[in-house]
């Protein structure tokens, strides 16, 4: 995956922003004389991977949809969850194109497996947004975060916490899924801070994103490696950061190595302020679910998107695919409150329970 820059990648959400300002401020509807809706009424098909990651279902489901009620009161919304399965994913491309969706927000389970379904919808004259992850075929345009730079800031957090001498640290790596496109930018990035700069005593790749997977490799660095001599793990995401701490501490380490993360879950947040996760990387659900609904809606109604894309991105399919691609920040205990809490992501109360009043308190979060 490459991209040619039209534009500059952080200045995407006030260009989304705008859009919707926009949007919003055109008709609702494009009514007859007897003000029935027409060209504004049409139905979105929203496909999401998986339910194992919490984001799709407790952020960017209810995010997509709001987003799309907002910019197209009478349009409708049809939604399925694939549950990792790639062929239930298919199945669910080929049940919307037959129910006459106008236009598909397309998270895939894999790239390369839902290539002929994007092939099936274009082929029905369906557009699909790529949301999140990249897939293969004629996509008419691609929402994400610069995967690179997540990648990239798990690896410096990394190695800013290690305190080791350059070369002498060694650390587990927790890759993602190798389905995903997106896991192989998160090495990517990771690994052009870490090169040169660390041993890798292990590295794996993680089915599923699973927590499970996590812990069960986890375990086996640990018995490799031994307990004491794992000086930090690269964690894609917070899933298996989950799995990673479990297993640490199932071995006994009495001091945990820092550990990365990354979709800002809340227990992950939870972590972060009791010092068991060392951060996460925050993507804005709000502003990638925004530029997905205007680069629907616009699509539904026949628009072009170059007033949305501020890039383009090529696939090994298609070239100069309109896309807005954010600006992911790390969250660390330094910057909860500026972030996520600012965000409206969670509030006090929630990532502060009682029990974590007094953690909350020494990492200077406060009501």
């Amino acid at each position: 995956m490459t991209s040619r820059s039209r534009g500059v990648t952080s200045r995407a959400p006030y260009v989304v922003g705008a859009l919707v300002a926009g949007l919003l401020a055109a008709p609702s509807a494009a009514c007859t004389a007897g003000g029935e809706a027409t060209t504004d009424s049409f139905t979105v098909g929203l496909l999401l991977p998986s339910r194992v990651v919490p984001r799709w279902e407790s952020s960017d489901k209810p995010l997509i949809e709001q987003q799309l009620k907002q910019l197209c009161p009478h349009c409708r919304v049809t939604y399925a969850n694939a549950d990792d399965d790639s062929t239930a994913q298919r199945q669910q491309m080929t049940a919307m194109i037959t129910k006459g969706v106008r236009v598909v927000i397309l998270g895939a389970t894999d790239n390369r497996a839902q290539r002929s379904s994007v092939q099936e919808a274009h082929n029905a004259g369906i557009p699909v947004v790529a949301y999140d992850r990249l897939a293969d075929g004629p996509v008419s345009g691609y929402v994400s975060f610069d995967s690179l730079k997540v990648g990239t800031l798990q690896g410096q957090a990394l190695l800013k916490a290690m305190h080791v001498p350059p070369g002498d640290g060694t650390i587990v790596m927790m890759n993602g899924d190798p389905t995903s496109p997106n896991a192989a930018w998160y090495k990517r990035g990771a690994l052009s801070v870490l090169h040169g700069k660390v041993r890798i005593g292990r590295s794996y790749d993680t089915q599923g994103w699973s927590t499970n997977n996590a812990n069960a490799n986890m375990s086996a660095a640990i018995s490799a490696l031994g307990p004491g001599r794992i000086d930090g793990v690269l964690a894609a995401n917070d899933a298996m950061a989950t799995g990673v701490i479990s297993a640490l501490k199932s071995a006994h380490v009495g001091r945990l190595p820092p550990v990365t993360g990354q979709d800002a879950d809340l227990d992950a947040v939870q972590r972060i302020v009791k010092g068991e996760q060392l951060m996460t990387v925050y993507k804005s659900f709000h502003a990638e679910a925004e530029a997905a609904a205007a680069m629907a809606v616009a699509l539904g109604r026949g628009e072009k998107l170059h007033t949305i894309a501020t890039t383009t991105t090529d696939s090994p399919t298609n070239r100069g695919i309109p896309s807005v691609l954010l600006t992911p920040v790390a969250v660390t205990t330094a910057n909860i409150e500026q972030t996520l809490i600012k965000d409206g992501v969670y509030s006090f109360a929630q990532i502060c329970t009682p029990g974590l009043r007094a953690a909350c308190a020494k990492a200077g979060l406060t009501p």
